[in-house]
């Protein structure tokens, strides 16, 4: 059995999705340990209500290699298979990418190259564009710019307000992250430059 480390920032409701997909058996996995840079966050709640080991490790005020070598610590214990940034609000070092080649997932709120960054659902309104969405991509040592696993696309409409717009995109988001890790977990894909390519299973 593969194992994930979630790590959160804020409410975790894309941890709960996986949470829920976990239990439903369609992701092949168990959640090893849920980590927070916040002690309140919301997320943290939810994992202990659900049983799991829920980790809290302040960020606040920690040189970001000192605080990525506990997280590398903490996800190494638990000898994590695959780490799952669910609103995960640090940018990670590369000392951190680099413990995990190819094993980090990230879900971000756009259609990835565009709007990187915070605030990707207010970039789209500003920009005016029709269509945005989200993305699921694998860490590198870049912010937003790893290779690609999936993307779902997301209307944006004349009425809109980042509030309705992040509502609808989140909704994707739940779809398509769970997606991403079965893929990643299964390891039938292949990194040709920052593309993700499917293969056919061996066997």
């Amino acid at each position: 059995m593969k194992r994930l480390g979630l790590l959160l920032s804020g409410r975790g409701s894309n941890f709960e999705a996986i949470a829920d997909q976990v239990v439903a058996g369609r992701i092949p996995a168990e959640i090893r340990v849920v980590i927070s840079n916040r002690p309140e966050a919301r997320g943290l709640e939810v994992a202990q209500a659900r049983g799991l080991n829920a980790v809290s490790i302040p960020s606040k005020g920690m040189d970001r290699e000192a605080y990525d070598r506990l997280l590398i610590e903490e996800l190494e214990a638990n000898q994590v298979d695959l780490v799952c940034l669910a609103g995960f609000m640090r940018l990670l070092s590369a000392t951190f990418v680099r413990a995990f080649p190819h094993r980090i997932l990230n879900i971000h709120p756009s259609l990835l190259p565009a709007f990187p960054g915070l605030d990707a659902q207010k970039q789209a309104l500003v920009h005016g564009v029709k269509i945005t969405g989200c993305t699921v991509h694998l860490v590198d040592e870049f912010l937003d710019a790893g290779p690609i696993v999936l993307q779902a696309a997301v209307p944006v409409l004349d009425e809109d307000t980042v509030e309705s717009l992040s509502a609808r995109i989140l909704q994707q988001e739940h779809i398509i992250y769970s997606e991403a890790i079965r893929i990643v977990l299964d390891g039938n894909f292949r990194i040709e430059g920052r593309r993700v390519v499917a293969v056919a299973p061996t066997g």
